[in-house]
């Protein structure tokens, strides 16, 4: 699913990363950081695919939500699991939306 944002500026947290073979409690675990993260000020929205690369995108109204959103304590328990034990490599990476623009056939 695509995710309602507001009209530009905002910011994107894009996580990119590369699995280990271990699967244990990971789609528990990812499922739980989305609904924690919907919870948190500043959140608005979420897409995520993966294939060899996984691609993470999250949006946020702020950079300090970003850092708040960095700093939760179960959201920081995660981040040391993944490291861990289901990360090969990440990468994170923050960008400051200026624009955007879109097509949906169903609306047409």
């Amino acid at each position: 699913m695509i995710a309602v944002t507001p009209p530009a500026p905002y910011y994107a947290v894009i996580f990119t990363s590369l699995r280990t073979d271990v699967d244990q409690g990971y789609g528990d675990m990812a499922d739980r950081m989305v609904a924690l993260a919907a919870q948190q000020p500043g959140f608005l929205g979420v897409e995520s695919a993966r294939e060899d690369v996984g691609i993470t995108v999250s949006y946020w109204e702020s950079l300090e939500a970003i850092r708040a959103w960095k700093a939760n304590a179960e959201h920081l328990v995660a981040q040391q699991t993944g490291r861990r034990d289901w990360y090969r490599q990440y990468k994170t990476r923050i960008a400051k939306v200026e624009r955007d623009y879109g097509f949906d056939s169903a609306a047409a």
